[in-house]
């Protein structure tokens, strides 16, 4: 490669520290994005770990040509993968297929800690679409106001 070729080319993280994250905050909690194509030059994978307080949930949406998996590093917490719930306890996984309603709420008293892994990284369409005020998902889990 040329030595002009090289200096414009991004430098991309093979390794990421909790400093290298990219931290967001959304309404159902606390983001550190440790793995995204502008981080890593990945095509196929974007993981990031959430605290969720309690009494805040990410509500039921899908991700159109995403899978997911949601694992529990801390607490518990309430997922839904279609119309089945279950609560997930340290160490336990959820697997999501692509275009699956889904959601996870926090119901207890302490946070919960979850990595969420998606897969691919880069894809055509919303990011995700939510239906949590459409039937049957509002009968299933009342919706609440996004503080």
């Amino acid at each position: 490669m040329s030595p002009t070729l090289e200096k414009d080319k991004k430098e991309f993280l093979n390794f990421i520290t909790k400093q290298d994250c990219e931290v967001t905050e959304a309404h159902w909690g606390h983001h550190d994005w440790c793995c995204k194509p502008e981080m890593t030059g990945t095509k196929n994978l974007i993981l990031v770990r959430v605290t969720m307080p309690p009494g805040r949930g990410h509500q039921f949406h899908y991700h159109p040509a995403r899978e997911e998996i949601i694992y529990v590093l801390d607490g518990k917490g309430e997922q839904w993968v279609g119309k089945e719930r279950k609560i997930l306890a340290v160490g336990e996984t959820a697997f999501i297929p692509k275009a699956t309603v889904h959601g996870i709420y926090n119901s207890s008293t302490k946070p919960v800690t979850f990595l969420a892994i998606l897969s691919p990284a880069v894809a055509k369409g919303p990011f995700l679409v939510d239906v949590y005020n459409d039937k049957p998902w509002r009968e299933l889990r009342k919706p609440f106001e996004y503080v």
